[in-house]
């Protein structure tokens, strides 16, 4: 099978070009499932329920969230009705949704998604290793699940590294989201799971991590806030990684970058 993953969808540009170029790609492309990570999708913080309808109306399976998950105070009162909305799943008892979901996919496919949120310069959370490894060992890859998914929202690249090679062997994908800047290193490791530190973000680059550039160099330069962060509103680039998957096993055979619109270098997912 072949699935895509988005990175954090910022604001409204963000949100325009899942919307105009997401049905396409999955057109063009075959993917017979779509993650989006929409924690930033909100002007820039959490996920209203509107936004989310937006990004399920464009092809996403799946949305996943982060460490801004409940910015929104109406996320508290539809995450629970919504069964394609996960958040993280090493968040405290007690927490609204959930952390992992087994989904059947637009061809059929039975694929596990599962969102984490990382401990290093982060919040106080449970450990996400533990929490994710029930999770896989309760629906394992090339028996019950087609296809294991999980997006580990984290600051830090080398725990997000950490977490691929914890999984190697026992998922698809192991991919980062947060810090909005796609890194170099896509591959799959030598048990078969694709891993990628940071998917980047779906948003306006001429910016900082998504946010008109002025507030953030105030705050560099003089440690002062002088207003609020808001999200620029450019031509937004969207930011993943594509990957296929051997039919008898559910581990990678490919995985490759997406960088599309916007002002970064262009990647189009041509399996080939």
């Amino acid at each position: 099978m072949k699935f895509l993953f988005l990175g954090d969808v910022v604001g409204r540009s963000g949100r325009d070009a899942v919307a105009e170029r997401l049905p396409g790609i999955i057109e063009r492309y075959g993917f017979d499932f779509v993650v989006v990570n929409g924690e930033n999708a909100s002007h820039g913080r959490g996920l209203t329920e509107p936004h989310f309808n937006g990004i399920r109306d464009a092809g996403a399976d799946i949305v996943t969230l982060g460490d801004h998950a409940f910015d929104q105070r109406d996320t508290l009162s539809y995450i629970e009705r919504e069964t394609t909305l996960l958040r993280p799943i090493n968040m405290p008892g007690g927490t609204p949704g959930r952390g992992a979901m087994f989904v059947e996919g637009r061809n059929g496919h039975r694929v596990l998604v599962i969102n984490a949120l990382g401990r290093v310069f982060m919040g106080p959370v449970d450990d996400p290793f533990r929490a994710v490894e029930a999770a896989v060992s309760a629906c394992p890859l090339g028996e019950q699940a087609d296809a294991i998914i999980v997006d580990f929202h984290t600051e830090a690249t080398s725990e997000i590294q950490g977490m691929g090679f914890f999984l190697d062997g026992k998922v698809s994908l192991v991919v980062g989201t947060h810090t909005h800047i796609p890194t170099a290193d896509h591959r799959i490791l030598r048990g078969g799971t694709a891993l990628m530190a940071d998917a980047g973000m779906c948003g306006d680059f001429d910016s900082i991590i998504g946010v008109e550039a002025d507030e953030p160099l105030n705050r560099f330069l003089t440690g002062i806030p002088n207003g609020r962060f808001t999200p620029a509103e450019g031509e937004a680039t969207l930011c993943g990684i594509a990957v296929e998957t051997d039919p008898r096993t559910g581990l990678a055979r490919k995985a490759l970058p997406v960088r599309i619109g916007g002002v970064l270098g262009q990647a189009e997912p041509d399996f080939g």
